[in-house]
């Protein structure tokens, strides 16, 4: 059961139909919305390309074409970064992360490998809105990619300055720029206007301050006294 909206299903059906007008494309085994939802269900339910393939009655062969060639045709489709910025000016809000697509290691792994996560990857920024919807993803890059340097590869840091918008970041991101504003922890000699954003309302984090470690009763302070030091059974001697 691929649970995915039929209008999503549609509208992926319509662009592949589309692709094959353009290339004049001869009969295929699977129609357009069987391609669709074959696309679907791998990239939903990361189901293989034999198992897809034995399921829509196809070769593994065809299944990876018709993946590789409706991936295309979405990533075609997908807008830009200036594009899914439209309507975004001064005083909106968004949210930038990046995260690791999983991939087996390869010859020349090296680069692919992330230290933050411990697994060979590929690096993705995503710009999303307040509620979380997406609004852009970024190409990959390889997995030991900084977050701070794929956004400014990506040119992530100049279309928000250039469109004057509020960025919401981790700590990955110190050093972007005054719009992008990330939570400080545990820094007391920071700046007030650095301070001001662990208490921005937009975070709906309240900054936690430093929690001082809890003294010892008294009766246990003693006992680690004499339990742990020549001192402290030196004291206890005296006693």
């Amino acid at each position: 059961m691929l649970d995915v909206p039929h209008e999503l299903v549609e509208h992926v059906s319509w662009l592949i139909y589309t692709r094959r007008r353009e290339l004049n494309s001869r009969w295929r085994r699977l129609g357009c919305f069987k391609q669709a939802l074959l696309v679907l269900a791998h990239l939903r339910k990361n189901e293989t390309l034999a198992q897809v393939a034995a399921g829509f009655g196809v070769s593994e062969t065809t299944a990876w074409r018709y993946v590789d060639e409706t991936v295309e045709v979405l990533a075609t489709w997908a807008p830009g970064l200036r594009e899914a910025l439209v309507g975004l000016g001064e005083g909106d809000f968004v949210i930038v992360d990046g995260t690791l697509i999983p991939t087996d290691r390869i010859a020349a792994d090296e680069p692919y490998y992330s230290q933050k996560h411990r697994k060979h990857g590929m690096n993705v920024q995503v710009i999303a809105r307040p509620d979380g919807t997406p609004l852009w993803f970024s190409r990959a890059l390889p997995g030991r990619t900084h977050d701070l340097t794929a956004a400014r590869a990506h040119g992530i840091v100049q279309a928000r300055l250039t469109r004057e918008i509020l960025v919401l970041a981790d700590r990955a991101y110190q050093g972007a720029g005054a719009t992008v504003r990330i939570p400080y922890y545990n820094h007391h000699e920071l700046p007030e206007h650095y301070k001001q954003y662990n208490r921005d309302p937009l975070l709906d984090q309240p900054h936690q301050p430093h929690r001082r470690r809890r003294p010892h009763p008294p009766h246990l302070r003693k006992l680690r006294m004499k339990r742990g030091s020549l001192a402290g059974r030196a004291l206890h001697d005296r006693r």
